[in-house]
């Protein structure tokens, strides 16, 4: 394992929460409202209290271009911006890292009371995990999907790095369309 089982979840959560909207930030909302955030909340498995509010939604929206940027400090290799940000994000928000146990997991680091609003929470779970990614040196495994007009971030947690697309089905698109490049050059 390359990080610790809670890095990798909060590293996993934040792509998630970069890939809610498309690079452009404006286009392909899958955090159109309350509900939508609901369903997010659940299947990333976030804890904490929840206010449900339209507040909360925008909140949790606008940290999505902030940990997006640190995805392509990363590819630039930006590692002291990438370090001031984080930074700025544990300042914001009083992190104060203590160890917790709660539900099925065992001890790890919260940096944020359970009460503290959800997008604090959120954004300090990915500082806090980014943390990590710097101490290991691992920066070059924060990506973006090199498949055409994807955009969306990801963390290749691949023995050899050689992970060149996200989750989202865009390896097999690849796989498909240079199959057919093969076959109609052949066809030529």
């Amino acid at each position: 394992m390359l990080f610790t089982h809670d890095t990798e979840v909060s590293l996993a959560g934040a792509a998630a929460l970069v890939n809610t909207v498309d690079a452009d930030g404006i286009s392909d909302e899958k955090l159109p409202d309350e509900a939508a955030l609901d369903e997010f909340f659940v299947a990333y498995r976030w804890s904490g209290g929840r206010t449900h509010t339209r507040a909360e939604l925008q909140a949790v929206r606008e940290l999505r271009p902030r940990l997006r940027h640190m995805w392509e400090l990363a590819i630039a290799e930006r590692t002291e911006d990438f370090v001031d940000i984080i930074n700025a994000l544990l300042r914001e928000t009083n992190a104060l890292p203590q160890l917790v146990k709660h539900d099925n997991w065992d001890y790890h680091l919260h940096a944020t009371p359970s009460d503290a609003p959800l997008a604090d929470r959120m954004a300090v779970e990915a500082a806090m995990a980014f943390i990590d990614v710097v101490r290991t040196g691992e920066l070059s495994r924060l990506r973006i999907c090199e498949y055409q007009n994807c955009g969306d971030v990801y963390v290749d947690l691949s023995k050899n790095r050689s992970k060149r697309f996200c989750d989202g089905g865009c390896g097999n698109r690849a796989a498909v369309s240079a199959y057919r490049a093969r076959k109609a050059a052949a066809a030529s």
